[in-house]
């Protein structure tokens, strides 16, 4: 239990801190959580639970299309859990499906790089 913990909270700052990074990419036109850092705050934890709950139920149905792709329809995958978030939190804005990808990979690089650093800590099991 300690450990679903600590994931979920390691991916709500992982998602708030791609988020912001996204926004600031890709402008307030595109996406956008408002001025409001708790706004912000609840969208990488609704993003999180999304990623947690949904992600894995979305990459096992699509499996035969991420292999034939090698990969590259996870892109597709990332995106659509984005929209999925906007769509479940109001204050997520995402302009259209194509925001939603190149955000996603944003997301994607940002929550590896955050995996990395953790990992790295000394102590750390």
């Amino acid at each position: 239990m300690q450990r679903l913990f600590i994931s979920l909270l390691l991916r709500w700052v992982a998602s708030s801190l791609g988020l912001w990074i996204a926004m600031a990419i890709l402008g307030s036109s595109r996406l956008d959580v408002g001025d409001n850092f708790t706004t912000l705050v609840v969208a990488g934890l609704v993003l999180a639970l999304v990623n947690m709950a949904l992600k894995p139920i979305l990459v096992v149905i699509s499996f035969p299309a991420i292999i034939l792709s090698l990969g590259l329809f996870m892109l597709v995958i990332n995106g659509l859990v984005l929209l999925i978030a906007s769509w479940l939190y109001d204050s997520l804005y995402v302009k259209n499906f194509g925001v939603a990808v190149v955000a996603g990979v944003i997301l994607a690089v940002v929550n590896l790089l955050v995996s990395k650093i953790i990992k790295d800590i000394p102590g750390k099991d």
